[in-house]
C-alpha cells in the first residue's frame, strides 16, 4: 500500500524516517476507539449519500473483522505504516478492496486522532472515577471502624493534638472526593467531538456532524475547526487531575509508611502487601507504598511534558502533538494501578490501637486544652499560651505529664486553676465525638 501522501512525492520515505516518525508502538492502544470512530463516520457518510449504504456496510464489516483480529493477537503491526489509522486503513484495503478508500472521505488524520483521544480520555475518566469510588468506600469503612481510636494529630511531624483515627482517614476521604469532582469536571472538555473538522478547515461535502456526535455519544461539537484539531486541553486536564490525585495518594502512602515503622509502630502491613530483603531476614518492607510515592513523580513529569509540548505550538495541528500520547497512556496506567492496589492494602492493615493511645498519653498533646481552660477563665490566649508553655517545660524537667500535675503545682503557674481542671484528664474522651464523613 502506498503512503497516503504518495501522489506528491517522487521518492520513497527513508527507513530511518519511518522508524523515527512511527507511533504504532504506543498508539495501537487506540485501535478500539479508532475503529469505533470509523464505523460512525461510515454510517454518517451513508446517511448523507456521500457513499452508498452497501459501501458503508462493507466498510463496517471489514472494520469489525479488523477489530477481532487485533483482539485475538492476529494483526501484524509494522513501522512501515506509522500509526494505528494507517494500519487499519491498509488492512481494510486488503479485506474489501478499493471501496476502503471511501472511508477517509471528509476526514483527516488530524480530526481522526483527536477523536480517538477524546473517546479514550472519556473512557478512562469513567474508569478512574470508578476506582476512586472503590478506594473511598474502603476509607469510609476504616473511619467507621475506628471512631473510638485516638491517635496523635501531627503538625511539622511533631505530636500536636489528639484526634480520632477516623478523622485522619476521613481527611483522605475528603481529598479523594475532591479528586472525583475534578475528574467529573474534566469530562466536559473530553466530551467534545472534533470529527468533521478535517485537517483544520472542515469540508465542502454535506456531512452531518450532529449525527456523528449522536452515534458516538458526545454532548457537544467543537465550534471552531482549527481549535478542534489543535486542542489538547482535555489531555492536560486529565493529567493535571491525575497529578493532584497522585499527590494525595503519595501523602497517604507516606503516612502509612511512617506508621508502619518500628519508631511509630501504629500499624502493621499484611504479609500479602509487603516485601522482604534479599540480605536481611528480619525485614518487612512497605514497597507498595514506596512505589506509589515514587510513581507520583512520573505523573508530575507527564503533566510538565505535555504542557511544555503544547506551549509554543502555532495553530493548528503540528506533528509535535504525537508526543501527547505516551505521557497520557503512562499516566492512565500509573493511576489505575495505584488505585487498584490500595484498597486491598488498606483493608488488611493491622491497627495497633494501644500504641496509638500510648503515643497520645506520652506526649503533651493535651496542652491546648489547658490553654483553652485558662482562656475560659478570662486570660488572653497569648498569656495562657505562655503559661502552659512554662508548665510543659516544668513537666519535661520533672519527667511528668500535664495531667499528673497536682492542683498545688498548677496554681504555682496560675491562681485561676481550680478543682475543675482535673476534668481535663477526661478531655480525650470528647475527641471521640468528632464527627467525620
Amino acid at each position: 500500500m502506498k503512503k497516503l501522501w504518495a501522489g506528491r512525492f517522487e521518492k520513497e520515505t527513508d527507513g530511518l524516517v519511518e522508524r523515527f516518525t512511527a507511533s504504532i508502538d504506543f498508539d495501537r492502544k487506540l485501535y478500539e476507539h479508532d475503529i469505533l470512530g470509523s464505523i460512525a463516520h461510515a454510517r454518517m457518510l451513508a446517511k448523507t449519500g456521500i457513499i452508498s449504504k452497501q459501501e458503508a456496510a462493507e466498510i463496517i464489516r471489514g472494520l469489525l473483522e479488523i477489530k477481532l483480529e487485533i483482539e485475538q493477537g492476529r494483526f501484524p503491526f509494522t513501522v512501515e505504516y506509522e500509526d494505528i489509522h494507517m494500519h487499519v486503513e491498509k488492512r481494510l484495503f486488503e479485506k474489501i478492496g478499493p471501496v476502503a478508500g471511501k472511508l477517509h472521505t471528509a476526514r483527516s488524520r488530524n480530526d481522526q486522532v483527536a477523536l480517538d483521544m477524546h473517546l479514550y480520555v472519556k473512557q478512562k475518566i469513567s474508569e478512574v472515577v470508578g476506582k476512586i469510588d472503590e478506594l473511598m468506600k474502603v476509607l469510609r469503612k476504616l473511619a467507621e471502624e475506628n471512631k473510638d481510636v485516638i491517635i496523635p494529630g501531627y503538625t511539622h511531624l511533631q505530636r500536636a493534638q489528639p484526634v480520632t483515627l477516623a478523622l485522619h482517614f476521613d481527611a483522605y476521604y475528603q481529598m479523594l472526593r475532591r479528586d472525583k469532582e475534578r475528574f467529573c469536571s474534566a469530562m466536559k472538555g473530553a466530551d467534545l467531538m472534533p470529527l468533521g473538522a478535517c485537517a483544520l478547515a472542515g469540508t465542502t461535502l454535506p456531512i452531518d456532524r450532529d449525527y456523528t456526535r449522536e452515534l458516538l455519544g458526545f454532548s457537544e461539537i467543537y465550534k471552531n475547526t482549527m481549535d478542534a484539531v489543535s486542542d489538547r486541553d482535555f489531555v492536560i486536564e486529565f493529567i493535571s487531575c491525575s497529578a493532584i490525585l497522585m499527590m494525595h495518594l503519595s501523602r497517604l502512602a507516606e503516612d502509612l509508611i511512617l506508621w508502619n515503622t518500628s519508631e511509630f509502630d501504629f500499624i502493621e502491613l499484611d504479609d500479602s502487601f509487603a516485601t522482604g530483603s534479599s540480605i536481611m531476614p528480619q525485614k518487612k518492607n512497605p514497597d507498595v507504598l514506596e512505589l506509589i510515592r515514587g510513581k507520583a513523580g512520573r505523573v508530575f513529569g507527564n503533566l510538565m511534558a505535555v504542557l511544555t509540548l503544547m506551549k509554543g505550538l502555532p495553530l493548528s495541528y503540528n506533528r509535535d502533538m504525537q508526543e501527547d500520547k505516551e505521557p497520557l497512556f503512562d499516566t492512565v496506567d500509573t493511576v489505575i494501578s495505584c488505585l487498584e492496589v490500595l484498597p486491598g492494602l488498606l483493608s488488611t492493615i493491622k491497627i495497633k490501637r494501644e500504641n496509638m493511645m500510648k503515643a497520645v498519653e506520652d506526649s503533651f498533646a493535651d496542652a491546648t486544652y489547658y490553654a483553652e481552660y485558662l482562656v475560659k477563665k478570662g486570660i488572653p490566649f497569648r498569656s495562657a499560651h505562655e503559661i502552659v508553655g512554662k508548665m510543659v517545660s516544668y513537666c519535661i524537667k520533672k519527667n511528668k505529664k500535664l495531667r499528673e500535675l497536682s492542683l498545688v503545682e498548677l496554681k504555682n503557674f496560675s491562681g485561676l486553676f481550680g478543682d475543675d481542671v482535673l476534668e481535663l484528664s477526661n478531655k480525650l474522651d470528647n475527641v471521640k465525638n468528632i464527627k467525620v464523613i
